[in-house]
Parts: C-alpha cells; sequence; structure tokens
C-alpha cells in the first residue's frame, strides 16, 4: 500500500521522535534487545545501519562486526551521532562490500522499498545478512495505520507484511533465516501497564503473526554463474585402457 504520510520525506524524523513518546520508548526497547540477539554471533569488517532511526549502538558493539557506519538521508533528532549522508536507493558503497545491513523501518517509509531492497542486495557480499524491522499491518498496530485521520508517523506509511518482503527478498535471492512478532498489545500509553504483561506471553504463544512489529533476518545466497565442467567430458579423451586419443595436430604430426 502507498504511503499516506503528509511529507513522506520528513517522515523518519517524524518517527524519530515519536520514539521519545512513552510508547515509542517501549517500541525502541524491544527492538534493540532482538537486534542484538540476532547480530550477536556476526562476524566480518562492515555493517551499516540505512536510517538512524533507533539506538542500536550497544548491539553494535556485542557484535564481531568491525566497523559500523549509520547512512541517513536525513538528520534525526533521536539519534546522538552525525550519519553519513545517503539515499536509502542509491547507496555510495561498491558492490559486495557490506557484511551486513540493518534497516530499522527504512521500508515502512521508503518511496520505493522494492528498489531499497535491489540497492541492499547489490552491496551485500554473498554470505551477508539483511535484518529488517516493519509494523505489521496485521495487528491492531496496523489497524490504527489504516485509520484515514492518521497522517503523521508512525501512522502513516506503506504497508507492508513480512509475507510480501520474504517474497521479495526471495526473488533477490535471499533466504529468510529468522523472523520474530514483538509487541502483541495495542499502541495505547495505558496498555503498557505492567498488569497487561500476560498479553505479550499469551500472543507471542498462540497468534504470533499479529504482533505490532517484526523483525527479520535474511542471508545473500549465490550460485556459481559459471557451472563446472561435467567430468566425462574430461574423461572424453581418453580411449580404452587408457591409450590417449590422438588429436588432429597430433595427427598431422606423425604422418610428417
Amino acid at each position: 500500500m502507498r504511503s499516506r504520510c503528509e511529507d513522506d520525506s520528513a517522515a523518519i524524523e517524524g518517527l524519530a521522535e515519536w520514539l521519545n513518546t512513552a510508547v515509542g520508548r517501549e517500541v525502541a526497547r524491544v527492538e534493540r534487545e532482538v537486534v542484538d540477539r540476532m547480530i550477536e554471533n556476526s562476524f566480518g569488517h562492515f555493517l551499516v545501519q540505512i536510517g538512524c532511526l533507533g539506538d542500536f549502538h550497544d548491539a553494535f558493539e556485542h557484535s564481531r562486526i568491525r566497523s559500523h557506519v549509520v547512512l541517513s538521508e536525513r538528520s534525526c533528532v533521536s539519534w546522538g551521532g552525525s550519519p553519513l549522508r545517503a539515499k536509502p536507493a542509491e547507496l555510495p558503497l561498491a558492490p559486495a562490500s557490506i557484511d551486513a545491513l540493518l534497516l530499522p523501518h527504512t521500508l515502512d517509509f521508503a518511496l520505493q522499498p522494492q528498489r531499497v531492497l535491489r540497492e541492499a542486495e547489490r552491496v551485500l557480499i554473498p554470505e551477508g545478512r539483511i535484518l529488517i524491522i516493519g509494523f505489521n499491518p496485521l495487528s491492531t498496530w496496523g489497524l490504527m495505520r489504516r485509520a484515514p485521520h492518521h497522517r503523521q508517523p508512525p501512522w502513516c506509511g506503506n504497508q507492508l507484511t513480512s509475507s510480501r518482503l520474504i517474497d521479495w527478498l526471495d526473488l533477490l535471492g535471499f533466504q529468510l533465516e529468522v523472523r520474530e512478532w514483538l509487541l502483541f498489545r495495542p499502541p495505547l500509553r495505558s496498555a503498557f501497564s505492567s498488569r497487561l504483561d500476560w498479553i505479550e506471553e499469551t500472543g507471542a504463544r498462540w497468534w504470533p503473526i499479529f504482533g505490532g512489529i517484526y523483525v527479520m533476518r535474511a542471508v545473500k545466497r549465490v550460485t556459481l554463474s559459471t557451472p563446472l565442467r561435467p567430468r566425462w567430458r574430461q574423461r572424453s579423451a581418453f580411449l580404452p585402457g587408457g591409450a590417449v586419443k590422438p588429436t588432429a595436430r597430433q595427427g598431422n604430426h606423425a604422418r610428417q
């Protein structure tokens, strides 16, 4: 579904401000915990975050990836550093140069989410990982995003289900490794009372696909572009008994 934000260019910045609200802080907390767990065993040279939503610094420090970079089209009020300016669909990165990519709600507000994924596939190395965080349309959070009067982040933006993203990733040669759903209670401040913690436990057990947020990790699979030569072709130059079949050049030399 097409984004319904009043100003798509400023949607990410608006979402960054929302993450400082009571509900937004809870969203940021659970997302950090999951990202920390998903990249804990990752290794390599470069991890790039596309968009500066959320503070994943601690998660990056726990990973075994050496360098961490944040690329963003706009500055973000909730992020303490100064990100490098770049468009998500036009990354200033060499092909097959990045070990891991993190897209925190990047596709939720991208004008061309499929193009962003194609760009991610271009810059990732073979067996590189991509982590995607998104709002789940199939949840109470998604229902609020469908309300016609909600024109501000996080209630506007694209309505991308995790299944659709998995289909897009599959077409690009990615394979899903893990997917988790978070926050089963409605996105209301009153719903985050400790008295309603049972909703999280019940939702995770009985209706996991209805969590308000999904986090998925996929790996870039590649196949050999040049198939290996079959062995029977290699043996065709030999005659029974191990004698070597003469070539045309050998035959001409013998007659000389």
